[in-house]
């Protein structure tokens, strides 16, 4: 569960958080940024990140020429490019959705599917979400918790001053955020009828995945989303979010629950949440986090692929 921060250590006087500290007072003010200056700042970011952030350009390049091989060289370097502009602005998406009241973006919200997530409310169950690793995560979260209440499941930050100033913006979001180790936490949450937030797109290693398609390519697929789903009864509820192309509206949208899940066919299980991602990720490619290592594990003989 969420770490108590009620006795955590004085950090502020600790030089080496100093940065730390800045960078969060830095966020906190761009929240309040008009949202043109947002755009424009998060475009200038991420164009410097696509010109000087060599690997991750690199990974971000050859996570697009894996999974979008029908596009041409050049398409595929445009994409790229997009992709880093769209997660620049998500710096500031990020900030917005953890320094202020999302209410104040009602407005420029559309959700479709909420029949979907009342069904469940009204049966009384908790429910599995999944989200996905967009730019507009944070603040899908927030824009999400307008609507429907659930808790997160997080990675904890290793910087404990940024850990502390995020576990705390996120439980003002969420109702809690639980450590993704804490699978008893999770387990526990679902079963008392709350909604569960989480995001299986990543590579977690091969203890706990199994290889399946993901673009057509073989990707070490968490296996935790089906087990949740095996010992809570939980539906599995997938919730797909984006920025509009005018750049100043969002969509949020929940699909019917899966059905005949879980299959107990664990490779069947991951192939199936992988498809669902990845059909959410084909309407809007850009706003990817491509810059993760989707395939750092490979198959048993297979070579290193970054």
């Amino acid at each position: 569960m969420s770490k108590d921060t009620t006795t955590a250590p004085r950090y502020w006087t600790q030089p080496r958080y100093w940065p730390t500290y800045l960078a969060i007072t830095a966020m906190r003010a761009s929240a309040w940024l008009p949202w043109r200056c947002k755009l424009a700042l998060g475009r200038l970011i991420g164009l410097a990140a696509w010109r000087f952030a060599g690997r991750r350009r690199h990974i971000t390049e050859t996570n697009i020429r894996l999974c979008f091989p029908e596009l041409d060289p050049a398409a595929q370097a445009r994409l790229v490019k997009q992709s880093f502009l769209a997660n620049g602005i998500g710096i500031f998406e990020t900030a917005t959705g953890w320094c202020r009241d999302p209410e104040h973006l009602r407005h420029r919200v559309t959700f479709k599917g909420q029949e979907h997530m009342a069904k469940v409310q009204a049966e009384g169950k908790g429910a599995l979400i999944i989200g996905i690793h967009f730019s507009t995560l944070d603040l899908g979260g927030a824009l999400h918790s307008l609507f429907f209440p659930a808790d997160v499941v997080y990675r904890p930050h290793d910087n404990p001053v940024f850990e502390r100033f995020m576990t705390r913006a996120r439980n003002g979001i969420f109702g809690t955020a639980i450590d993704r180790h804490d699978l008893r936490g999770v387990v526990r949450r679902i079963k008392a009828g709350h909604h569960v937030w989480y995001s299986p797109d990543q590579d977690f290693g091969r203890d706990a995945s199994v290889f399946a398609p993901f673009f057509g390519v073989e990707a070490a697929s968490i296996k935790l989303t089906a087990k949740i789903a095996k010992m809570t009864g939980a539906p599995v509820m997938p919730l797909i979010f984006h920025r509009n192309p005018d750049n100043r509206t969002y969509s949020l949208e929940y699909l019917p629950a899966l059905d005949n899940f879980p299959s107990g066919d664990e490779v069947a299980d991951a192939a199936r949440i992988n498809a669902v991602i990845e059909a959410a990720i084909r309407r809007h490619p850009e706003q990817y986090l491509w810059m993760h290592r989707r395939f750092k594990t490979r198959p048993r003989g297979e070579a290193k692929i970054y």
